[in-house]
């Protein structure tokens, strides 16, 4: 009987947290129903192209714009840290604090560092700021929504110390 060896950190890709920022459930049926609103006040009972045009104009795009909303990916895998298209190597990361509504209003509020990199949705009350070590880099810290801010923190400093 052979034993096949056990897989090791840098062959088998983990993935510590991942998460989407989608929209809640509530916005997916006001979003719609605005936008109906909207072209219902622009046809104002006109006849021909202009009696469907608004309605094939601007519902397709209510809803292209609340998928654009709620596209936004985080994941903790492969020694970095990824929000949608920005990726962060966790050794550059020096701490990471959890940040509760009144927290991160705190931190992105009148004091706030123009140089930080935030990724912010108002419908998601928690947020992680992420401390950088990068002398070469300008930003300070990242600001990043999350709905588990405590299990993102977590995630990103047990990557950092296994890296």
């Amino acid at each position: 009987m052979s034993r096949s060896p056990s897989p090791t950190p840098a062959t088998t890709p983990a993935i510590g947290y991942a998460e989407r920022l989608s929209l809640p459930w509530w916005l997916w049926l006001a979003g719609p129903a605005l936008g109906g609103f909207l072209a219902l006040e622009l046809w104002l009972g006109a006849g021909g192209l202009r009696s469907w045009l608004p309605f094939a104009v601007l519902l397709p795009a209510t809803v292209a714009t609340l998928w654009w909303l709620g596209r936004i990916r985080i994941a903790v895998a492969d020694g970095e840290l990824r929000v949608d298209d920005a990726r962060l190597p966790l050794r550059f990361v020096a701490d990471a604090v959890a940040l509760d509504a009144a927290g991160r209003r705190e931190v992105l509020g009148v004091g706030a560092d123009p140089l930080a990199f935030v990724v912010q949705r108002p419908w998601i009350a928690g947020a992680v700021q992420v401390v950088l070590d990068d002398p070469a880099d300008p930003t300070p810290f990242w600001v990043v929504s999350t709905r588990d801010p405590v299990r993102l923190a977590a995630a990103l400093l047990a990557a950092r110390d296994a890296h």
